[in-house]
């Protein structure tokens, strides 16, 4: 499955994303020559386009970020946890004694925890600080998210926390929640480092 993610992502970049890039580049030169040429009307439906063009980029490149980010293949999690800190819109640290890097798979599960736990902070916990650590203990990885939202997060069925859940799990580590209403939220995973 993080194989297929990543060819997906690469395709992705290098194939729709690069032709949006392009198909923006010509609308926009295609607006400044109506415009130049005095036709309002025109510049007005090539401003809309260039203005939808890009909308699509962004969700393109949204949907890439989500399968795999290129900073998590090429520098490791601590890395990809800075740049998804630096990203994030809610003030975030990262705190990490990590000095080698996770097995991939590891790594790629330790990473979506993160990302998830700090989405759902954003979205919907109305924290105003996250921190994200990242340490070994007894040779397992530990990925926690703590933010100070107002709680009461649950593992649902169909939910973003059991998804998180589910594929911690077919690594065979565990995924704790503890969110009491008004105290905040830390979603903590245990990963071993050589997955069974």
């Amino acid at each position: 499955a993080d194989d297929e993610r990543r060819r997906i992502e690469r395709d992705l970049h290098d194939g729709a994303q690069q032709r949006l890039v392009g198909a923006s580049m010509l609308v926009r030169r295609a607006r400044h020559r109506a415009q130049a040429g005095g036709d309002a009307e025109q510049a007005a439906l090539l401003t809309s386009a260039a203005d939808e063009v890009d909308h699509s980029l962004r969700e393109i490149r949204e949907l890439a970020r989500g399968l795999q980010p290129p900073l998590l293949t090429d520098r490791g999690l601590v890395a990809a946890l800075e740049c998804l800190a630096e990203a994030a819109s809610v003030p975030t640290s990262v705190r990490s004694r990590l000095e080698d890097r996770p097995a991939r798979v590891v790594e790629t599960a330790a990473y979506f925890v993160a990302s998830e736990s700090l989405a759902n902070a954003a979205k919907h916990a109305r924290a105003t600080s996250v921190v994200i650590t990242a340490e070994r203990c007894d040779g397992d990885l530990i990925v926690r998210v703590d933010d100070d939202g107002h709680g009461g997060a649950a593992v649902v069925d169909g939910g973003g926390l059991a998804g998180l859940r589910d594929r911690v799990e077919a690594l065979g580590g565990a995924l704790l929640v503890d969110s009491r209403p008004g105290g905040g939220t830390t979603v903590m995973a245990r990963l071993p480092d050589v997955p069974p």
